[in-house]
């Protein structure tokens, strides 16, 4: 196992885990960019966007409305908080397991976007 999440998600590599369900897991990036960096994952392996199918539609939909549901926990909601997610190397995908950055914080809104 290669994976960096896979292994998170084995429970072979520490992670802050703030929420785990039976298809997500959200914890804390270990090299946050700004006061709050969350990353969202699948826990099914699927190395990026590239690789999602049509059954995969209501995951998706789930990753985003949990990352608004941590937006609101993490007390960013009101201010504004940005969802990134990277796909292949040309487009800064550094982990290949589809991934959401949730990033919020006055370091935020300085981010290449």
């Amino acid at each position: 196992m290669s994976c960096a999440f896979c292994k998170i998600l084995s429970g072979l590599a520490p992670a802050d885990i703030i929420y785990r369900d039976d298809r997500v897991t959200a914890f804390r990036d270990i090299h946050p960019i700004a006061p709050t960096h969350i990353l969202i994952i699948p826990n099914r392996h699927i190395a990026s966007v590239n690789d999602l199918e049509a059954s995969d539609e209501s995951l998706v939909g789930h990753m985003l409305m949990l990352a608004k549901e941590l937006a609101a926990q993490e007390q960013v909601a009101e201010k504004g908080y940005r969802l990134m997610i990277n796909t292949g190397l040309d487009g800064g995908q550094t982990v290949h397991h589809l991934h959401i950055h949730l990033i919020a914080g006055k370091l935020a809104r300085f981010l290449v976007g």
